[in-house]
């Protein structure tokens, strides 16, 4: 009896263990619950006030009432940035020219990593090192403008998308990860009668999917928020990125300003526009990330476990 009384102590003293580990468990997670909760509101303030302020009156920004909540609502800014056919224009562009260029800067990458995954590759230490070389060092602004007007590129689609079609980092990053598949499976590939590009098509492609849209999502970002190599090599309007767009909308704006205080223009309905223009340029961007969220979260813990 004493031993079963004994056993009955202990069962019971193990289930309140249980409970107050689990009673621990529920704090702590709503403790990190809440955290990330403050954390993602003071990373959504500046967009709220943003789109605040993009559909406020003009006289609400000139007394700066705005803060999180539009007052004088109208949607006069946005009416005026749709209606421009170059803005519409450029953000056309900029969408098809972000999916061209991401298509193949991930078609570069690839070609770039498979190859060094095999061992018995010719030179293949060499290109490492040259590869690499070119990460850490850079010839600079003026040898790249000077190579751009060299190459005739100038002025064309094709200076904003050769220079940057390949990122060393993304490159290192996919041939980690084809390095992490089994070996074992492109010998019983090869065994089969597989060349290496079946062999990359039927089996490292359909397993890379995490980290092709990883990259993927970092080459888009890049391409849609890049602007600097369209300021340099760009003179036609056409041509024009989103973000180019908008930063000439910003020094129009900041000359609206000037003009304004002179006395010579509207005060306020710069401001909304160009709040507007930014809501334009970067809500696209925002509306892909939850379509690669779970591929997105997979790529980035690459390595984080073991085994």
């Amino acid at each position: 009896m004493s031993i079963v009384k004994e056993a009955n102590r202990s069962h019971a003293a193990k289930g309140k263990d249980g409970m107050i580990r689990n009673t621990q468990t529920r704090i702590a997670d709503w403790i990190i619950a809440i955290i990330c909760f403050i954390i993602m509101f003071i990373c959504l303030l500046p967009m709220l006030n943003v789109l605040a302020r993009s559909l406020s009156s003009a006289t609400a920004l000139q007394r700066n009432e705005v803060m999180l909540w539009p007052k004088g609502w109208n949607l006069d800014a946005y009416t005026s940035v749709l209606g421009n056919a170059k803005y519409v224009h450029s953000l056309w562009f900029t969408a098809l020219l972000t999916i061209g260029c991401t298509v193949f800067s991930l078609f570069m990458t690839i070609c770039c990593a498979y190859p060094l995954t095999y061992d018995h590759l010719r030179g293949g230490k060499f290109l490492n090192i040259l590869i690499l070389f070119t990460m850490y060092f850079s010839a600079g602004t003026i040898p790249h403008y000077l190579l751009m007007k060299n190459l005739n590129m100038l002025d064309t689609l094709w200076c904003m998308v050769l220079p940057g079609c390949i990122s060393v980092y993304n490159m290192i990053v996919m041939r980690s990860f084809f390095f992490g598949i089994p070996e074992s499976l492109r010998e019983a590939a090869e065994i089969d009668g597989a060349g290496p590009l079946r062999t990359l098509v039927q089996i490292y492609l359909p397993l890379s999917l995490p980290i092709i849209a990883t990259l993927a999502l970092f080459y888009a970002v890049g391409r849609w928020n890049g602007f600097s190599d369209a300021l340099m090599y760009i003179k036609k309007e056409e041509l024009f990125p989103i973000q180019l767009y908008l930063y000439n909308v910003l020094q129009n704006t900041a000359q609206a300003e000037a003009a304004t205080q002179e006395g010579f223009a509207t005060p306020g309905v710069g401001e909304t526009i160009k709040m507007a223009t930014v809501m334009f340029a970067t809500v696209p961007i925002l509306v892909v990330y939850p379509w690669l969220q779970r591929y997105f979260i997979a790529g980035m813990t690459i390595g984080a476990v073991k085994g």
